[in-house]
């Protein structure tokens, strides 16, 4: 699972890894597996780790009083997953993270971040690069939340995100566009009539 690990981080625009570099890694990121379902992280507990998918798709979500569940975000291979304020800030969390399929990752503990940002520059320009996109992915979808319509969720949804349309159900779509699924049907029929 390292390697895959390896060829992510090939991604970022930095010198080549060093094989002391490697090493670093391979005792930082530890292997794990989730089968279907299985939590890596249960609201009320602290997130430990933040995973790297590595095979897998996942979901992150809150659940309210009337048991409905709020997805806040959806990965799949070379995405992370963690709540990351609960994994700084050491409290617990308010969200559930489950595998939607059987998955597998590379987890790591936010010691062994701090400790890999000081021996290593690409860790550091990784964690950038993550911050940036992300900022940027939060604000459109912000934006999206607060003035878009079903139709434009979706469509933005499936332009900027198609590996997750294949991989996740409708109902799950739906949850994390924060519309119901009977609309996103009704998005998808009149989308096909167009």
């Amino acid at each position: 699972m390292h390697e895959a690990f390896f060829e992510y981080l090939n991604r970022f625009d930095c010198p080549p890894i060093t094989e002391e570099e490697k090493e670093l890694f391979r005792q930082a990121f530890v292997p794990a597996k989730l089968r279907k379902r299985q939590y890596l992280l249960q609201a009320g507990d602290q997130s430990k780790y933040f995973a790297l998918i590595v095979k897998g798709a996942m979901r992150q979500y809150s659940v309210d009083d009337k048991g409905n569940e709020h997805i806040v975000r959806l990965g799949v291979e070379g995405w992370w997953m963690g709540d990351r304020e609960s994994w700084v800030m050491g409290s617990p969390s308010q969200y559930h993270i489950d595998a939607w399929e059987d998955t597998d990752m590379l987890l790591v503990t936010r010691a062994n971040i701090l400790e890999l940002l000081k021996k290593t520059r690409i860790i550091g320009e990784m964690m950038r690069q993550l911050d940036e996109r992300n900022y940027i992915a939060n604000q459109r979808r912000l934006t999206s939340t607060i003035s878009a319509t079903a139709e434009k969720k979706y469509l933005d949804f499936v332009e900027c995100y198609p590996a997750l349309v294949e991989r996740f159900p409708q109902h799950i779509i739906a949850a994390y566009l924060g519309i119901t699924k009977d609309t996103l049907s009704r998005v998808k029929r009149q989308l096909l009539q167009k």
